[in-house]
């Protein structure tokens, strides 16, 4: 990748290692779907403006409305029912473990598509070490496992995979700012009949689970986005998807720092494989060239 594709890489995988540590905080004081519905709301809050001052919005509907809807059921809308349907029987670390499988969904995903970025048996040996890394970092419980749940983890991990496939093929001329704004507001609304009514409650909430909730808002969801979308299109959707490797050790890290959580046999062997396979996973593909009749011709260089 380029460097503005690394520096886009570092910050997203940092960014959305966050969350699972300011919902933890969020969630002792406000329902999922508060949590959700807010989160959501304070990001359109931040870009819907913003968006519409640049008469972006508007267009983007009118020219590619199927898209952007087909693209917020699969990235947010969808994923942000089922996930936690899945960890009411699921452990939270069979969880982060089954989703790390969206690069090699998306990676099948883009061979159906036609994407030219093939997938070099050096990028698949990254994936590999990366889901190594996974497992020492959060080991692997199925006990009590449920189908329906995995089923649902299963639907979370295609969408997440094709998503970004759909914003590379059907909006490549549409900011990423307008397609993050349009995916929240929808998302508000579709959790609002269910969240309104528990606002009440949440009013009541301590000033630490507020501010957990304004940055997950603000900089887990909004500012988030917009570099996805950036990281996206600088670096093709099937490297922008490994940062699904290192979120969950960005996670496990904060948790040791901030929560005071062990410092683990696991997060001293995962972390390494982790981004050892992130190196791997997103170096360039060899560009596949014609053969020509002057392959086989020696020449010499005077």
């Amino acid at each position: 990748m380029s460097r503005r594709g690394w520096a886009l890489f570092v910050a997203m995988s940092l960014i959305w290692g966050l969350p699972y540590l300011l919902i933890k905080v969020a969630v002792e004081d406000f329902s999922p779907v508060v949590v959700v519905f807010l989160r959501c709301a304070i990001g359109a809050a931040l870009l819907v403006p913003w968006t519409l001052a640049r008469g972006h919005l508007g267009t983007a509907l009118r020219r590619h409305w199927r898209a952007l809807l087909l693209f917020t059921v699969l990235e947010m809308t969808g994923p942000w029912l089922l996930l936690p349907y899945a960890e009411q029987s699921l452990s939270s670390s069979l969880t982060g473990l089954l989703v790390a499988a969206v690069p090699f969904v998306a990676a099948v995903a883009a061979l159906l598509a036609g994407d030219e970025d093939r997938l070099s048996p050096l990028r698949v040996v990254g994936m590999l070490i990366g889901v190594v890394g996974i497992v020492a970092l959060l080991g692997l419980d199925v006990g009590g496992a449920q189908l329906s749940a995995i089923g649902a983890v299963a639907l979370v991990v295609v969408g997440y995979a094709v998503a970004p496939i759909v914003i590379s093929h059907k909006l490549p001329d549409v900011p990423g700012v307008t397609a993050a704004s349009f995916a929240l507001l929808f998302t508000a609304l579709v959790y609002a009949p269910f969240a309104v009514p528990r606002l009440g409650d949440a009013v009541e909430a301590p000033t630490r689970a507020w501010l957990a909730l304004l940055a997950l808002g603000t900089v887990c969801t909004a500012l988030a986005l917009a570099l996805f979308f950036a990281l996206i299109r600088e670096a093709g959707p099937q490297r922008a998807l490994v940062i699904t490797f290192v979120n969950p050790a960005v996670a496990v890290l904060l948790g040791v720092l901030v929560l005071d959580e062990p410092f683990t046999l696991g997060l001293a062997l995962g972390l390494p494989l982790v981004l050892l396979g992130c190196v791997l996973a997103t170096r360039r593909s060899p560009v596949r060239t014609a053969r020509s009749e002057f392959d086989d011709v020696d020449t010499a260089v005077p």
